[in-house]
């Protein structure tokens, strides 16, 4: 499978990034360069309300609406993160690799959280999903810095190991590695593509997540609440970190110095692929230059078109997605009902797979797929579902489907969901829906005529009109409109049709071919 990358940095505010996978958009995401309580990022919080009911706490972060945080986000090493804190906001002799520091016991991960927490306490938290409609942000202490190869997590010396990297003898000699470099009292998480790494590539990312941790620590010793202590890196290098791999074929940037940036960066984690980032200098838009914009505007809206010409319409509410499933013109004669709707619910699958990266649908999402009968086109479409959506780096589950035909999806949600508006307004009713009056439209055309000889003493004008409106000006010759108006003004006046015009649309000029605005 090839990836390309597009970045467009002409969007006025930050920049747009379009991730296609063998031509296909399946990733939109958008970086204003400045984003607040991005997930990842590190706070020193106050909190506000501690709520004995919930078991949770209302965090004071700087967002517009208090942050939540619930007992069991505390993490079980509270208690020393607290410590921590504490320490270094007292200028106590605590390093920032733990120096001096005795480790307190676990907290119990069935207490309270009025145990731990009371109210104006300071607290240092990460957002774990970004502000969602009405709810502000959700943060948790379990604290972790992630990098490409490795994330790091203080106060635990646990490792742990990608699932996704198989083999036996690859997990032990990382496990042996790590556990060699790492520092006392932080422990590590091997990500997938560690696989195979030397320990020089390993032990860099390792020393600059450290570095990071060490940033943090500064920060904290000076920091007031609310206030952020260390922010995640970009939008564009968070991607890049943790997707780019040897399927990548190209990134197109059409900003240089977003483009410098990137390159270095890439230089940084994966010299081999500097080659792969590219400057586009053309002088169409670089979204509409290789077909982003006419996926994207494709893809958006309450209907979705595929290529068997089956579509689907998808409906969002504030507690789930829906998804209805249609089989539209699509049949097949030589086929029965039942293989018709296996061959319309199977391409439904991957467009629903790609729907759902692509506008970064989390939560409860529900398919109504189209009926099947026999227990194994079901079993098919499952697994289809499931092997489309694999491709998916967010956490979802998918359940088999209901004897209704349903498939019942939840995704992790931790940002926004993207929605762009594809429908354009109406150039002749303004989005209102309503026009001028048909009868008004001929007397505004000679007011402006009159205006323009008379007033403005053009010696003759052209007026450009949608086809209707010039054959009504033109019918007849000497008995039409444009024929009486000549007469009247002594002065040579054109009609001419303009295909392109919308109906009201009408546009003057005069002899030497100059519009002239009204």
């Amino acid at each position: 499978m090839n990836k390309d990358l597009f970045i467009d940095s002409t969007t006025g505010s930050g920049v747009t990034l379009a991730l296609l996978e063998d031509r296909k958009l399946v990733e939109l995401n958008s970086d204003d360069g400045d984003a607040q309580f991005s997930v990842g990022d590190l706070y020193l919080g106050r909190v506000k309300k501690v709520m004995a009911g919930l078991n949770a706490a209302f965090v004071d972060v700087g967002y517009e609406k208090d942050a939540f945080l619930h007992y069991l986000d505390l993490g079980a090493q509270y208690k020393s993160l607290n410590k921590f804190v504490k320490s270094g906001l007292s200028n106590q002799q605590i390093g920032p690799l733990f120096e001096g520091m005795k480790f307190e016991k676990d907290i119990d991960k069935n207490g309270k959280i009025s145990n731990v927490l009371a109210s104006k306490q300071n607290v240092l938290v990460q957002i774990v999903k970004e502000p969602i409609s009405t709810k502000g942000p959700r943060i948790g202490c379990e604290l972790s810095l992630a990098g490409r190869f490795l994330v790091l997590i203080p106060f635990t010396d646990k490792i742990s190991i990608s699932q996704k990297i198989a083999s036996a003898q690859e997990r032990n000699r990382l496990k042996r590695l790590i556990q060699s470099i790492k520092p006392k009292n932080f422990g590590v998480i091997i990500r997938t593509v560690a696989e195979n790494k030397k320990v020089a590539e390993l032990n860099t990312d390792l020393s600059d997540l450290v570095e990071r941790w060490k940033s943090a620590y500064s920060q904290l010793k000076t920091a007031k609440p609310p206030q952020k202590v260390l922010g995640e890196i970009n939008r564009t290098s968070a991607i890049l970190r943790d997707m780019l791999n040897a399927s990548f074929t190209s990134i197109f940037i059409n900003d240089k110095e977003q483009y410098e940036q990137v390159k270095e960066y890439i230089r940084s984690i994966s010299p081999e692929q500097e080659k792969i980032v590219k400057y586009y200098t053309g002088k169409t838009t670089i979204f509409d230059h290789f077909g982003v914009d006419k996926q994207i505007k494709s893809s958006f809206g309450k209907f979705v078109t595929m290529k068997s010409r089956a579509y689907l319409v998808i409906e969002h509410t504030e507690a789930l997605h829906v998804i209805d499933v249609n089989s539209g013109s699509r049949s097949n004669a030589d086929n029965d009902q039942e293989a018709n709707a296996l061959a319309v619910n199977l391409d439904a699958a991957e467009e629903i797979a790609r729907q759902l990266r692509l506008r970064d649908m989390g939560g409860i999402i529900v398919v109504d797929f189209i009926d099947m009968y026999k227990a194994e086109n079901r079993k098919k479409l499952y697994e289809k579902m499931k092997k489309m959506m694999s491709r998916d780096k967010a956490k979802h589950k998918i359940l088999p489907p209901s004897r209704f035909g349903l498939i019942q999806i939840t995704r992790q949600r931790v940002r926004p969901e993207m929605n762009i508006a594809i429908a354009e307004k109406c150039p002749t009713c303004k989005g209102t829906g309503e026009i001028q009056p048909s009868e008004l439209v001929i007397d505004d055309i000679e007011r402006n005529v009159s205006y323009l000889l008379n007033e403005q003493n053009e010696n003759g004008l052209r007026v450009d009109v949608h086809p209707f409106i010039e054959a009504y000006l033109n019918r007849g010759f000497m008995s039409s409109l444009a024929g009486k108006w000549r007469s009247k003004y002594k002065k040579s006046i054109k009609v001419k049709a303009e295909p392109s015009h919308h109906l009201l649309e009408v546009k003057y000029f005069n002899n030497r071919n100059e519009q002239i605005k009204t």
